[in-house]
């Protein structure tokens, strides 16, 4: 097949997405389809990738709130560019402009709107989950799910990464919906990359020695991610036991962040890490995972966490709660600093060696991306079969 991915959240500047397109040109091309990607770009230009499939640049604005984004300005050129590749299969990777392109495209081949991103919980839910229950909330913004059950009637599939948002998503009466779990990286994340020296400069780095706890966050700097709210809960926890946390990543929130660090000591900064290879040996090197987002809609850190060996403190809601195992992982009330602050205390009560134990057990469980297409592509063939024989 030839599948068309219009992706308006592609950047080259790293990031989930990014790391999902660059493996599924490879695994495409690895099962005889052709993958183009129409993407934002600063300038008009195709780029050949040597492993296999195109990402085509579009010249495109930047999103006003984060300037390493673009957003497709209007339709005709992306219609342009699909009629003139003549694809088998189209996903949008987004549920905005991008889902209104694809849609309206005239073309005969079937298409999957993909959910790469969860704008209720990563805004709505957020700013007013605290004054109001979330069918309120639901109820003050039906005009997002108005606008996605016209825009999914004119999709075969809608594809998500986890079943609490699938579930969510049938509640709010959008059809076909279909979850299809993501992976990770196949042999880059394992608990083999652990490296003692490197848990112990981390920890000197947060004005500690190896007796402490190393937590580790990994996110861009941004408010959904709720680094502060982590951060709070991790002070409140280190009043019982002396606990380093390294957060890992960068964005427009860093400033809010450092001055929400303050004068803290414990608290240190790395960095995005763009080798792959290092990120996997800082990560199988730490003792937990932290993570404050509840929107996330696959995990990907949580993923490559889970991998490494790592336990978990996650929320109980989002992708990130798929991965949290009983003896392994605590979750907490999204959002909430002391219900966060007791998970982590419930975690680092454990016994740390027989959860390293089982954590290793799991980590060599871990789904991987090439599954992960392998059963999207059978997908895509069902569903363009399908539409054949009803034609």
């Amino acid at each position: 097949m030839k599948i068309i991915d219009v992706c308006a959240f592609y950047t080259p500047h790293g990031g989930g997405v990014k790391t999902y397109i660059d493996r599924k040109l490879r695994i495409g091309a690895d099962h005889g389809h052709e993958v183009v990607v129409i993407a934002p770009g600063k300038t008009d230009g195709v780029e050949e990738r040597p492993d296999g499939g195109r990402i085509i640049h579009v010249a495109s604005p930047p999103l006003p709130f984060d300037r390493r984004y673009r957003y497709f300005a209007g339709a005709t050129e992306v219609h342009r560019l699909l009629d003139a590749e003549r694809p088998d299969f189209v996903e949008a990777s987004s549920p905005w402009r991008t889902a209104s392109i694809v849609a309206g495209w005239q073309g005969e081949a079937p298409r999957a709107l993909i959910m790469h991103s969860d704008p209720l919980a990563a805004f709505p839910y957020r700013w007013f989950g605290g004054i109001a229950s979330r069918p309120t909330i639901d109820r003050q913004f039906l005009w997002f799910w108005n606008h996605l059950q016209r825009s999914s009637m004119r999709f075969d599939l809608v594809v998500c990464a986890n079943e609490s948002f699938s579930g969510r998503l049938r509640e709010g009466g959008i059809q076909r919906v279909r979850t299809i779990p993501m992976g990770i990286d196949p042999g880059i994340f394992a608990p083999a990359r652990r490296d003692a020296a490197i848990r112990r400069d981390l920890l000197a780095r947060c004005g500690l020695g190896e007796e402490a706890s190393l937590l580790l966050g990994v996110g861009r700097h941004s408010a959904e991610k709720r680094w502060p709210m982590i951060i709070d809960a991790c002070q409140r926890a280190s009043l019982e036991r002396p606990i380093g946390l390294v957060l890992v990543g960068g964005g427009r929130d860093q400033p809010k962040i450092v001055r929400h660090i303050g004068r803290n000591p414990h608290v240190h900064l790395l960095a995005p890490i763009a080798d792959r290879e290092m990120l996997a040996t800082v990560m199988a090197s730490a003792d937990a995972l932290v993570h404050g987002c509840e929107a996330e809609t696959f995990g990907l850190v949580a993923a490559e966490a889970v991998a490494s060996g790592l336990p978990l403190i996650v929320p109980d809601e989002g992708g990130a709660a798929d991965f949290a195992r009983p003896g392994i992982s605590e979750t907490f009330v999204p959002g909430d600093v002391q219900s966060a602050a007791e998970a982590i205390r419930r975690l680092l009560d454990r016994d740390r060696e027989p959860m390293r134990r089982q954590a290793e057990r799991v980590a060599r469980g871990a789904r991987t991306l090439d599954q992960h297409f392998e059963e999207l592509f059978r997908t895509y063939r069902s569903s363009q079969l399908a539409r054949r024989h009803a034609a």
